[in-house]
């Protein structure tokens, strides 16, 4: 039987959908008309650049947040990434949504900070301290739902945690996956899955997120 997991479940897409509260899940597949502040950026203009920041702010630290073992590194990452962004933008052609581009962006300094923390070997304890809210965010539905599926997150290994917010959050087929995490194609495809199932049991009555 083959599988596919092109379709976020019902119960689960809601939580996905909250990981970017400005726009929802299905946008990030659309072409957006281009956004005229990325050109001045690009021209030097800092007030262009300040308010593309202020505005990715929230969408890039909660991508960083699902993606990353509770909130120690969480802002370095996102401070990170969003230079990275900057530091890209006369790269990005309008192929695709910028916010999507952004999130790719994202997704690689991210992968690229969990090595170095990985290849320097310190010890860090496992604890997953409460999600920080995003500024101005508050105790909201839309944050305690967020905050849930980063326990639920938290609770599986990196390697299934990420694919899947690579194809749910951020809307990536397998091969893209395959090719960004450089894993084979099956393996990719059985992370999915294991996740997927992990997920669902700490769903079920006595399960973790219960």
């Amino acid at each position: 039987m083959s599988f596919a997991l092109t379709r976020t479940p019902p119960w689960l897409a809601l939580s996905w959908g909250m990981l970017f509260p400005s726009e929802s899940y299905v946008s990030l597949t659309t072409v957006a008309v281009p956004d005229p502040r990325v050109a001045a950026a690009v021209r030097g203009d800092r007030a262009a650049a300040q308010s593309l920041c202020t505005e990715l702010l929230p969408r890039v630290r909660n991508l960083v947040r699902y993606l990353v073992r509770g909130d120690a590194d969480v802002d370095d990452i996102a401070q990170d990434s969003l230079i990275a962004v900057l530091r890209g933008l006369a790269s990005f052609r309008g192929e695709g949504t910028f916010k999507s581009w952004v999130d790719r962006i994202v997704a690689r300094t991210t992968f690229a900070h969990l090595k170095v923390r990985r290849a320097a070997a310190n010890s860090h304890s496992n604890d997953s301290p409460e999600l920080l809210a995003v500024p101005g965010e508050g105790q909201s539905d839309a944050y305690v739902l967020r905050r849930q599926l980063a326990k639920m997150l938290d609770g599986l290994p990196d390697e299934q945690r990420h694919v899947l917010v690579l194809h749910h959050a951020m809307g990536m087929t397998v091969p893209e996956i395959a090719e960004t995490t450089n894993t084979p194609f099956e393996t990719v495809r059985s992370r999915l899955r294991l996740g997927m199932a992990s997920l669902r049991d700490q769903l079920e009555p006595g399960g973790e997120s219960r």
